[in-house]
């Protein structure tokens, strides 16, 4: 896809890999941002930033939480209202906090069902819509698991499940379906999450969480946004992108429960 003229809208797009991702795009020449987010995200902040480098009428601050369906609902038509029609869904909310993780799993996997549905029901051309692209935001912990936030895994597993079975209806939908797996990012929710001592389960420990800490390297948000624009240019529908350490991104292929025989 050509992001030239685009008009996108990113869930989680205030703050981190986000507001990194709108400010990407639109220096490749997206015609204008829907950021959705908290109302305390400082969201309008992220959107006087934008207006700044990029001029007035690139950018509008959309608040609503994607947890609740009413509200990211709302947000949706008021973007398309607005903007007159969205050819990108980002869906990138999400928090990283095992210790609430009723809210987190709502958050990290029911918003991203949300968003999807209401792109394809907007982009779907069998909804009459012309096409369009959605990016699932998962991790690499949605592909390897990972000890010390183990529910927060399992919501990125379910992601890239339920992308992955998008896939097939391509041909009818004109909508491709992609997912950003990134590695730890320095950004303000990890570093809350690394510092953080309070664990949802009781067979975590401080000696656990330490070791498997000296095995993250991070990476900027900006190489994520970077990662998510190439993702958005090149990736056939179904693929599945890691972005981590700093280096160039690839494409993951997730293989057949035959070849996992043991």
């Amino acid at each position: 896809m050509e992001i030239q003229e685009k008009i996108v809208l990113i869930t989680g797009g205030a703050n981190g890999i986000g507001y990194c991702t709108a400010r990407e795009l639109l220096r490749s020449g997206a015609k204008a941002i829907a950021i959705v987010d908290l109302p305390d995200s400082n969201g309008e902040h992220a959107v006087e930033e934008l207006e700044k480098e990029f001029g007035t009428d690139h950018a509008i601050f959309l608040p609503g939480n994607v947890a609740n369906a009413d509200e990211l609902t709302a947000c949706f038509n008021k973007a398309i209202e607005t903007l007159g029609t969205l050819d990108i869904v980002i869906n990138g909310a999400g928090i990283m906090n095992d210790a609430e993780w009723d809210s987190m799993v709502d958050i990290n996997y029911k918003g991203v069902v949300c968003g999807t549905i209401l792109g394809l029901n907007h982009m779907g051309k069998h909804k009459g819509g012309k096409g369009g692209t959605i990016v699932n935001m998962s991790s690499i912990v949605g592909l390897k698991g990972n000890p010390i936030a183990p529910i927060y895994a399992g919501t990125k597993f379910a992601i890239l499940g339920f992308s992955s079975s998008l896939q097939t209806f391509y041909e009818k939908t004109g909508v491709r379906v992609l997912v950003i797996c990134p590695g730890l990012t320095n950004t303000a929710m990890a570093t809350k999450f690394m510092s953080s001592k309070i664990y949802a389960m009781d067979i975590l420990d401080d000696e656990i969480a330490a070791k498997e800490m000296t095995t993250m390297d991070g990476q900027s948000p900006e190489h994520v946004a970077t990662a998510i624009v190439e993702l958005i240019e090149k990736g056939e529908n179904g693929t599945i992108f890691v972005s981590e350490n700093n280096q160039p991104s690839y494409a993951v292929r997730l293989p057949s429960y035959t070849d996992l025989k043991v």
